[in-house]
């Protein structure tokens, strides 16, 4: 009789428990619904539309951010920036967020996490060559820009991540932002 290998009995004690990791990569998006990631970038124009809309609302809403303070309103606005984001883009809290420059396919969400395009080793059927059963990111960003009004932005090149900024409001930055902006004019 043969002795089993190690790699066979890893696999045997494996097979007997239920335990499975959650934060183990190739299989959590294996097991991952992409389907409303997929929907995103199905619906990028309405979305744009929509965060247009929001965006206007959140700088008319500038003047109570300033009077509360940017650094207090951060934790409730992330705390729904967060779920509203992760839900709907899969978001990973960059904090420079770009989805409305990459067809409302968020890049963080590419595993060699790249911000300017694909790697070159996008697949035939359009998946991810890291992990196979994942539709490659910059594809999806390519067909939603293009139904985009402003789909031309995905050609503008994107500053690396600042670190320093993950797990920050993107909605609060670029809110401040603009309107810094439109008092200097």
């Amino acid at each position: 009789m043969v002795e089993p290998t190690q790699a066979q009995k890893v696999q045997a004690a494996r097979q007997k428990t239920a335990y499975k990791p959650a934060s183990v990569s190739p299989q959590r998006r294996v097991q991952r619904s992409y389907a409303l990631r997929l929907w995103s970038v199905r619906h990028s124009r309405a979305l744009e539309w929509v965060y247009a809309r929001f965006a206007d609302i959140f700088l008319r809403l500038h003047p109570v951010w300033n009077a509360i303070g940017y650094g207090r309103a951060e934790a409730p606005v992330k705390f729904v920036e967060k779920r509203v984001k992760g839900l709907m883009f899969d978001c990973r809290m960059c904090g420079q967020c770009v989805l409305s420059s990459t067809g409302m396919s968020c890049p963080m969400n590419c595993p060699k996490q790249l911000r300017n395009g694909p790697c070159g080793g996008v697949r035939a059927n359009g998946n991810c060559e890291v992990e196979p059963d994942m539709p490659c990111v910059w594809v999806k960003a390519w067909e939603g820009s293009r139904q985009m009004v402003h789909g031309d932005a995905i050609l503008t090149v994107q500053k690396p991540v600042d670190q320093s900024l993950r797990e920050t409001s993107a909605w609060l930055r670029v809110t401040a932002k603009a309107a810094a902006e439109r008092e200097l004019q």
